[in-house]
């Protein structure tokens, strides 16, 4: 029993996340993607630094984008200061503002 009710919790939130990459404008889908991968892989030590680091266009196929939308909108977050980039690193400074932002869509 305990299988199943995981199982569905999955399916649910798999779901959820592909209703959101497909329906949410691009500022929208990078912000979830960049808050999915902090609840998925976590942060390093400095507790703001994603733990996994990914080329432009993985975090654009992530999104459901093209690179280009995706290098674009990576950096209207970082001049608005809700995150900095250091080659690979991404470091979440605003991570409220990056929820309402995903949340909007």
């Amino acid at each position: 029993m305990f299988f199943i009710r995981q199982l569905s919790i999955d399916l649910g939130i798999a779901d959820e996340r592909t209703v959101n990459l497909t329906q949410k404008h691009i500022r929208g889908r990078l912000a979830e993607s960049l808050l999915f991968l902090k609840d998925s892989y976590g942060l390093e030590e400095d507790g703001s630094t994603l733990s996994i680091y990914l080329s432009r266009e993985d975090l654009a196929n992530l999104s459901n984008m093209t690179t280009s939308n995706a290098i674009r909108t990576l950096s209207q977050f970082a001049t608005e200061r809700l995150i900095t980039i250091d080659g690979r690193k991404i470091k979440i400074i605003e991570e409220d503002k990056l929820k309402k932002i995903s949340k909007i869509g």
